[in-house]
């Protein structure tokens, strides 16, 4: 906790109990919803309301302590990890979301083929994908049909209904 405290102040933000909390919440569960983390600040500060949150996710976002990210189709997300331009990919079955290292050398992505006059700072990429848990449910349940109901077989059987 003190290690947080410091960094608040060090940002220039007052150390606050819900400031505290969104911190550790954040820490606790990269790529949570505001949402997510109004329950695990409540259960810390019980009288703590969706309004703090969001004003406490917007103070810490606006100092750089936290990364608000928003995949298409999903409500925004905050991290905890900052400044290292990484990236994200996301499962489209589940909506699972994983942290990517920028893929080769120093921030690759920061040389697009056109800035239109744009001082680029940062890229945000997003790879979307299915991840290893729904494929095996995918899997599992693909062999849990049996081939007769299947319409790409042909049914050899000789069931009358």
């Amino acid at each position: 906790m003190d290690a947080d405290a410091d960094l608040l102040r060090a940002s220039g933000l007052r150390v606050t109990a819900p400031r505290l909390a969104v911190l550790r919440a954040s820490a606790a569960m990269p790529h949570a919803t505001a949402d997510d983390i109004l329950g695990a600040v409540a259960a810390e500060l019980p009288t703590t309301s969706h309004q703090a949150v969001y004003g406490v996710l917007g103070a810490l976002t606006g100092v750089g302590l936290v990364r608000r990210i928003e995949p298409a189709g999903s409500p925004a997300r905050y991290e905890r990890r900052t400044g290292d331009n990484h990236h994200h990919v996301v499962c489209t079955m589940c909506g699972a979301i994983e942290d990517v290292d920028c893929a080769v050398g120093h921030a690759p992505c920061l040389t697009p083929s056109e800035t239109h006059g744009f001082a680029v700072t940062t890229a945000e990429v997003t790879y979307w994908g299915i991840c290893e848990r729904c494929a095996a449910a995918e899997r599992d349940d693909a062999a849990a049909v049996p081939a007769w109901s299947n319409p790409s077989i042909p049914d050899r059987t000789n069931r009358s209904t």
